[in-house]
């Protein structure tokens, strides 16, 4: 049995994610061995408290250590939940990591290439910290093209039970090929 196509959306919130990933994927410095990547991390509707609310953004090599643009987006959304974890507990102020789940809690990634599987650095694929996240939405401006490894991110993800579009923009067509070419290097 053949993979189901990845569904599309083009509904505007999902473009202006997807370019507000791409703004951040230019910042990206080009090497020949990796994609320039960007992405943003966004609270889900109904959070109480940030309802559809930027948490975080990253792109490619932005941290310290051949760091990805999701793994950049978690990590410092993280940090920034670090500091409630060294307050004593209470029911006001809850451990960084479950108001970290909280926060992302119906959260959604946009990300303008096809979250990681297989790191050949050994750091842990993009598509492994999302599944460790409460995100259950990604959104992709296009797939991972064969360039250094084959991409199996979107599949896995459908496997575990999140959900996964491809965005696409009606007013601008070349979109996915615009991510891919400032992927490749080409701001």
């Amino acid at each position: 049995m053949s993979p189901q196509p990845t569904p599309t959306t083009s509904d505007p919130d999902h473009v202006r994610f997807i370019r507000l990933a791409l703004t951040e994927a230019r910042k990206s410095v080009h090497v020949d061995t990796a994609f320039c990547v960007g992405a943003v991390v966004v609270s889900a509707p109904h959070h109480p408290t940030r309802p559809h609310d930027v948490l975080a953004t990253g792109y490619s090599r932005e941290l310290p250590g051949n760091t990805h643009a999701e793994q950049c987006a978690l990590d410092k959304l993280a940090q920034a939940a670090a500091p409630a974890a060294s307050s004593p507990p209470s029911t006001s102020n809850p451990s960084s990591s479950s108001s970290l789940d909280s926060l992302l809690d119906g959260a959604s990634i946009y990300t303008t290439m096809e979250p990681c599987s297989t790191r050949l650095s050994g750091n842990v694929p993009c598509v492994q910290r999302v599944l460790d996240s409460p995100i259950q939405r990604v959104f992709v401006g296009v797939l991972e093209p064969s360039d250094f490894v084959e991409c199996e991110g979107i599949r896995l993800l459908r496997e575990a039970g999140r959900d996964v579009w491809v965005v696409v923009d009606p007013e601008d067509p070349d979109l996915g090929d615009e991510c891919l070419r400032v992927a490749r290097g080409d701001k």
